[in-house]
């Protein structure tokens, strides 16, 4: 009996000594909303019974109608903004102890926001991109407290794509130890040579014990199966391993860093930082390597919204996202033009996917009318000092960008005076050369420039810094600067075969290619003609169809069709390779159009997440697992008409084309093609319509590899549903129109109703028209090109109805992915 007292003992006295004082927990759920402002709703008093309730994160303006009359304009979306608060109670944790610190962590709030606890305000943010945290123990209380936010994006236009509006990013409430870990005050770095991995480990903590009882950090370096590989000991601490795996887009491997603060033999903090292995390096003529491997780039630039549920953060939305561009063959992604989630950034190390870390997209001069401009004086080195401090330890970051396409790579270019449609023209129009800096001369933008490098470089000197420049002359002011590693081309690539003489020893990369125009399947014929629009920046572009050819062959009057950037990048060998603009379609900026477009064309996957016929360009040159075989369009045309056929593949030599059961030839991908329509990266027929079916067929050394059959559809005849992505809480479901055999209705715009059963609801629709002035949050839904999508919370049945369509029924069955 003793000897069960003593081990009974030692166990809670173990469980005392180890036990953290650092408690995080989540603090989305259950705040109250209303879209109005006055100064009374920060008082603790103040009756918010009448408010909606709603769990975080939250975006207001995505609930919104799209009006040409919203001062946000086409290019921010077309939807409201305004004021609005946001209130919860806030009991005291029962872990918090006399002497303890409770902290308030917002990950992200679309802007102005302002914080009080119990009417007394905390602190002010202007930027709605970046992540702060407040110590709150000086304005808390036994029993009940009250925390209000109020978010001000009523000063619009500030943005030139939609930024939505909100606490759109999570919360949480930490109750910590007098003594912890500082924010963001574990700095981990790794490096490998000659096989052997080593890990730097600086902490920094705050608040003080007793004299006698000086903090005592201890580190644990942790493998993925739970297994202890290394120990290290104080605030600047190094871990040797003797063969670390190493962290790569394919074997995306990670460990953890466990830090241990102790006073008086007990844990008072704990904190854990992943961390990777991996060896890079941006060569200036041999471009990107990683891991002793020569690769590309094969990014993508991606804008924080979610299409039809805004920008609210969504985990299952996000992991979707990158599941379909990793699918497509990307490895980079291109935060554009501000800090990322952390979620983000958490599933590209997982997931291995490459990380341009971008801060702003304007410094001193603006380019909307109430832009981040305004703040950027007093504000900047707080918002990037901790936006590298934030995200330093994440192993997928290789590279920070200090801005994109700011005005201050010219001594002179102001876009006060223009709207938000003409000023997203101007800065890729070009600039004369007395815009550009003097030989011998160091200007203030240049001097900038070095100001914001040595910021990022304060921090994290194991990464190099890059911006996305518009402008490819070495007389860029940023160029200039001397402070830039990587040069980054925003377009232009015409320049490309210069940047050895005009940038020797310097590295290159496109930070943002192509801005090819694609609206999801809609085809401008002849295919083999390229249509710019508009033809000039200054020239307006008008089309009925409010759409823009799903071929490769439209693009803005700055750019470039897909493959003539991916022929550049290719072949270039100093080039590390691209970042697209863009993977997916985002909400606002819709070039070339004005309303009632609402939402962009440059994606390579639409608003919805239905892929272009593109998406299969890249993936027949970016991947290798599979055999790749796109045959478009659809076979759904006038009789006799004359139409083009394109086909990507991949694994074979050649693709033939039958239609209805006739070939029309075999053809082969070559940059020095002489059949029609064929190129590089593609394959093509131009031949006369016949109801029926065309089939392709793709061989290699004789044998055949794959096969595609498109048929013509027939009227439409019933509604077919499929799960597209199901994650933890959400369920993706794609509907499409088709005829009384399956096949496509490619025309069809029938009006779709979509009802649940169960604990199921639909939250969001979207068919990827940029004109649809359809309310995101309603559960109807025209088909676009026969094809729309809805997304589901909780488990149950989605019911899919149209006039004169037969239904279609599917259940929501979460796959518990992580």
């Amino acid at each position: 009996m003793k000897k069960q007292r003593f081990s009974l003992l030692a166990a809670l006295l173990l469980s005392v000594l180890t036990a953290s004082a650092r408690e995080r927990m989540n603090f989305d759920a259950g705040w109250r909303f209303l879209l109005a402002d006055s100064a009374a709703m920060a008082k603790t008093d103040y009756d918010d019974s009448h408010w909606r309730r709603l769990d975080l994160p939250h975006d207001w303006a995505i609930e919104g109608d799209f009006s040409a009359g919203n001062p946000s304009g086409a290019g921010g979306g077309a939807l409201p903004g305004g004021v609005g608060w946001y209130r919860k109670s806030l009991p005291l944790p029962s872990s918090f102890r006399q002497g303890d610190r409770l902290l308030l962590e917002f990950d992200g709030v679309y802007m102005n926001s302002t914080v009080y606890v119990n009417g007394q305000e905390v602190g002010f943010r202007p930027y709605g991109y970046s992540s702060f945290e407040y110590d709150i123990t000086p304005f808390v209380k036994k029993g009940r407290n009250v925390v209000a936010v109020r978010v001000d994006n009523s000063d619009q236009p500030n943005s030139r794509w939609y930024s939505g509006c909100g606490i759109y990013r999570h919360v949480w409430l930490t109750t910590v130890d007098a003594v912890h870990v500082a924010h963001w005050g574990a700095h981990v770095t790794t490096s490998v040579a000659k096989g052997k991995g080593k890990v730097d480990i600086e902490v920094n903590l705050e608040g003080t014990a007793s004299v006698d009882q000086r903090p005592v950090i201890e580190h644990t370096l942790v493998a993925p199966d739970g297994k202890t590989v290394g120990h290290g000991r104080g605030v600047r601490s190094v871990i040797s391993l003797a063969k670390p795996r190493l962290w790569s887009c394919d074997d995306p491997y990670l460990y953890k860093v466990r830090t241990q603060v102790k006073v008086g033999g007990r844990v008072v903090d704990e904190v854990e930082t992943s961390t990777g292995f991996r060896t890079f390096e941006f060569n200036a003529e041999s471009g990107f390597w990683l891991n002793g491997v020569n690769m590309k780039l094969n990014g993508v630039c991606e804008h924080h919204d979610f299409g039809c549920l805004g920008a609210a953060l969504h985990e299952d939305a996000l992991r979707r996202k990158l599941v379909k561009l990793k699918a497509m063959g990307v490895n980079a992604i291109r935060s554009s033009h501000n800090p990322p989630a952390p979620e983000l950034l958490d599933m590209c190390d997982s997931m291995g996917l490459i990380v341009m870390d971008e801060s702003f997209d304007m410094w001193r001069r603006r380019k909307t009318q109430n832009d981040y401009a305004r703040f950027f004086d007093e504000w900047h080195e707080r918002d990037l000092s901790d936006l590298v401090l934030r995200d330093r330890n994440h192993p997928s970051i290789l590279m920070w960008s200090i801005g994109n396409e700011v005005l201050e790579q010219w001594s002179s270019a102001e876009a006060d005076t223009l709207t938000l449609e003409q000023a997203n023209l101007i800065l890729n129009a070009g600039h004369d050369a007395s815009t550009l800096a003097k030989e011998g001369e160091l200007s203030v933008q240049s001097l900038l420039t070095q100001h914001l490098a040595e910021i990022v470089r304060r921090y994290d000197t194991s990464r190099p810094v890059t911006a996305g420049c518009n402008e490819p002359s070495p007389g860029n002011h940023l160029f200039k600067s001397g402070a830039i590693d990587i040069i980054g081309f925003n377009y232009h690539h015409q320049w490309a075969k210069d940047v050895p003489q005009h940038f020797p020893g310097k590295p290159f990369i496109f930070s943002e290619s192509v801005s090819a125009l694609q609206t999801r399947g809609y085809y401008m014929m002849p295919s083999d003609s390229v249509y710019k629009a508009p033809v000039q920046w200054w020239l307006p572009y008008t089309d009925p169809t409010f759409m823009c050819s799903a071929y490769d062959n439209m693009h803005a009057s700055w750019s470039s069709t897909h493959e003539e950037m991916w022929h550049v990048v290719k072949h270039t060998p100093y080039c590390g390779g691209q970042f697209i603009w863009t993977g997916f379609d985002y909400i606002g900026e819709p070039t070339p159009y004005g309303f009632p477009a609402r939402s962009s064309y440059f994606g390579i996957i639409d608003l919805a997440g239905f892929p272009k016929d593109v998406y299969y360009m890249y993936q027949s040159e970016w991947t290798s697992d599979k055999p790749v075989l796109h045959l478009f369009p659809h076979w759904n045309w006038l009789p006799g008409q004359t139409v083009d056929l394109w086909c990507y593949y991949n694994q074979a030599d050649e693709v033939e084309l039958f239609v209805n059961g006739k070939s029309m030839g075999t053809r082969r991908k070559s940059e020095q093609a002489t059949a029609p329509l064929t190129t590089e990266f593609h394959v093509g027929w131009r031949v006369q319509f016949q109801p029926g079916e065309v089939k392709a067929v793709s061989r290699r050394n004789g044998q055949v590899v794959a096969e595609q059959t498109i048929r013509t559809a027939g009227a439409p005849h019933h509604i077919r549903l499929a799960v597209d992505y199901a994650g933890r809480d959400l369920c993706f479901v794609n509907a499409e129109v088709v005829d009384k055999d399956g096949n496509l209705c490619p025309w069809a715009e029938d009006q779709l109703f979509f009802t649940t059963e169960g604990g199921a609801k639909v939250i969001a629709t979207d068919n990827g028209c940029p004109t649809s002035m359809e309310r995101f949050t309603s559960p109807r839904r025209k088909a676009f090109f026969g094809r729309c999508m809805a997304v589901v919370r909780g488990n149950g049945t989605l019911k899919a109805q149209g006039y004169h369509l037969g239904a279609a029924e599917i259940h929501t069955m979460y796959s518990g992915a992580e």
